[in-house]
């Protein structure tokens, strides 16, 4: 049975800066998807503490039922969507959902902290993307400025520490930048080598020959300069 459920967040306490500053927020639809009870529960209480919010939110647990969902509340304000779940693996899971979803505004939230990652969820249109590893104050701030098209992280603190990009920076190398320009076809059999994939099974998941699939992976080890599935694999945790 797919754990899903419908709740209503309530008002928080938080003190906000003068109406002038940050206006009432309103009430928003949120679909969260995540595999993960205590994420969404976390989530669902940091929210809870913003003034003049209200959030509807939806949940799910997988990307089959997070699709039904949308289909189903074609008002949702914007889908937190975790990357890896049972029934999806990597960015694929992102890719599905716009595709079918074009209109969504769905953010990304991630235990990786990849600039390659972070520009190909940006690529596939992706609103915005959220470390899991980030503190509940920045959470918050992301969130609310992603639903309100308002940045109430630099009005509440201006600091550095504050400020939440969309997309945050990551550390980078300038090979992640020479795999971005290989193309789709290399970018989807990346996204299976990182979700675990043999080259079978890669084959059986796109309908290319074995030997085309070894020929993808060779091509990605080279830009990425790494001599080994594993080697490559270390570098997206």
């Amino acid at each position: 049975m797919s754990n899903l459920s419908l709740h209503h967040a309530a008002m928080g306490s938080v003190i906000a800066p003068s109406p002038a500053v940050a206006p009432a927020l309103g009430v928003f639809k949120v679909l969260l998807v995540d595999d993960h009870d205590l994420v969404r529960v976390g989530l669902r209480t940091v929210l809870d503490a913003v003034e003049s919010l209200q959030i509807q939110w939806l949940e799910a647990d997988n990307l089959h039922d997070a699709m039904r969902l949308y289909g189903a509340e074609p008002d949702i304000s914007l889908v937190l969507l975790d990357l890896n779940m049972a029934d999806c693996k990597g960015l694929q899971g992102l890719r599905q959902f716009i595709e079918a979803y074009p209109q969504a505004r769905v953010a990304v939230m991630s235990g990786t902290q990849d600039e390659f990652v972070i520009g190909q969820a940006k690529g596939l249109g992706a609103v915005g993307y959220l470390p899991k590893a980030y503190s509940p104050s920045l959470t918050r701030s992301s969130i609310v400025g992603l639903l309100t098209e308002y940045s109430y992280a630099a009005a509440v603190a201006p600091s550095t520490n504050g400020n939440a990009s969309r997309f945050p920076r990551a550390p980078s190398a300038s090979s992640y930048d020479r795999v971005a320009e290989l193309g789709p076809r290399h970018l989807e059999i990346l996204e299976l080598v990182l979700s675990g994939c043999s080259n079978q099974e890669i084959s059986n998941s796109t309908k290319l020959s074995l030997g085309t699939v070894k020929n993808y992976v060779s091509t990605i080890l080279l830009a990425l300069d790494v001599k080994s599935r594993s080697h490559l694999i270390s570098l997206f945790r």
